[in-house]
């Protein structure tokens, strides 16, 4: 009876975890294609964008980590941070709300809207590399670590990466720096999917990267 209600257990809280991921995923990509995508806030979409991500960390965080992307996910996995099978469904959660909130902004938010589709160059996959490390090295750093247990900031810290990622490299790899958000562009048609290859490599590269960086200050 004990093990029935700890394997009980178990499955309510990945449940719990996969739906906070959807969610956090969810609304951080609807965010990114409303405002960015389909530029409803104009120039003021990467703050849009950081805005959704920060309350969505604090929402989220003590329940799944609140990694909202596939190589966050990958990066804290192989720091030792997150268990093995919790990482392809983790990442299965992720991309599918992404999916899902392009599909919703396509037909519910902004039917009958053309997106004007984005050419990336090789200068992208060194913006999405760099951003991407910044980014998961920062989630080590403040999300991860013992001696920054319990702080405050960890949620301002993460989107104030993001903010200055899509400020700084917006205009030259869109900012994903997300494997999920890059399937959510190619779904909207912003992105193609022959140069989607200079997203998802770069990112989780960057990600790696960051995590044996992190590593060797430790």
């Amino acid at each position: 009876m004990s093990i029935q209600l700890t394997n009980i257990t178990m499955t309510h809280t990945m449940q719990q975890k996969l739906t906070t991921e959807f969610i956090g995923t969810f609304f951080l990509s609807l965010t990114i294609c409303t405002a960015a995508v389909y530029g409803s806030a104009g120039e003021y979409a990467p703050f849009g964008i950081a805005a959704t991500l920060m309350v969505m960390i604090y929402a989220g965080g003590h329940i799944s980590g609140a990694h909202y992307n596939p190589a966050v996910t990958v990066s804290i996995y192989l720091r030792g941070a997150c268990e093995k099978d919790e990482v392809l469904p983790y990442i299965a959660s992720q991309v599918i709300a992404a999916v899902s909130a392009a599909i919703v902004v396509e037909n519910l938010l902004r039917p009958n809207e053309v997106v004007l589709g984005f050419e990336l160059g090789t200068d992208a996959i060194v913006a999405e590399l760099l951003f991407t490390f910044a980014l998961a090295y920062v989630i080590l750093n403040v999300a991860t670590t013992e001696s920054t247990s319990g702080n405050g900031y960890f949620g301002a810290a993460i989107a104030l990466v993001v903010l200055a990622g899509a400020i700084t490299v917006g205009s030259i790899s869109l900012a994903s720096f997300n494997p999920a958000v890059t399937s959510a562009l190619i779904v909207s048609g912003k992105l193609t999917l022959a140069d989607s290859w200079m997203h998802f490599v770069p990112q989780f590269v960057g990600a790696v990267l960051a995590t044996y960086v992190y590593k060797s200050t430790q």
